[in-house]
Parts: C-alpha cells; structure tokens; sequence
C-alpha cells in the first residue's frame, strides 16, 4: 500500500500526548506504517561512546508516529486537512487540498 504522506510533508498530530503539535516529516517507513516527525515525539537514548560519538551521554531523538495520529497541514488555510489527487492538464498527478484546492509542494 502506498503511504500518501511523504518526506518534507508539513504535518499536526492529531492524537496522543503529542496531540497539535506541527512538524515536518523526516523519514517515512512504510512497512510499519510510521512516521518521525522533526520535534515531535522525543524519547532519550543512553548512548555508549562510539569513534562516532565519543562523548556518549543522553541523546534525544525522535520516536516513530503512527501514520494515522497524523494530517497533512494545508500551506493556504494553515489547518490540517484532507487532499485528494488533482490531474493536470499536461498528465501528471498533485495533491491538493480538499477545502480550499490548494496545491502542494513535494
């Protein structure tokens, strides 16, 4: 199954203790159904020291989301909204928002 949000993807939580929280979207991992969100959703890690990181210490970084706890957030009405597929006249395929008909950037 193809997974609609995507890489660079303005997103808000919508559920859980993270919930309206706004941040864009790192990684996606569809296997799983996740999404890390830049800031969002931290958890701190005990790191060994590594040649890598030889300081160690306590890092914090950013935990997987479900992909469902979470919307897209229209550039032009600034909500988390729902898009659909628009197709252009030269044949290719953008979202867009459902309300307003906003393109958005990929």
């Amino acid at each position: 199954m193809a997974l609609r949000i995507r890489k660079g993807d303005l997103v808000q939580v919508m559920t859980g203790k993270e919930k309206g929280r706004r941040g864009k979207v790192l990684r996606v991992d569809p296997e799983k159904n996740r999404v890390y969100v830049e800031k969002v959703n931290l958890v701190k890690k005990h790191q060994r020291p590594t040649e890598r990181n030889p300081q160690g210490g306590i890092l914090e970084k950013e935990a997987p989301i479900h992909i469902s706890n979470v919307m897209v957030v229209c550039p032009k009405c600034d909500k988390p909204r729902r898009f659909g597929v628009k197709f252009l006249s030269d044949g290719s395929k953008v979202r867009c928002c459902k309300k307003c008909g906003e393109v958005f950037e990929s």
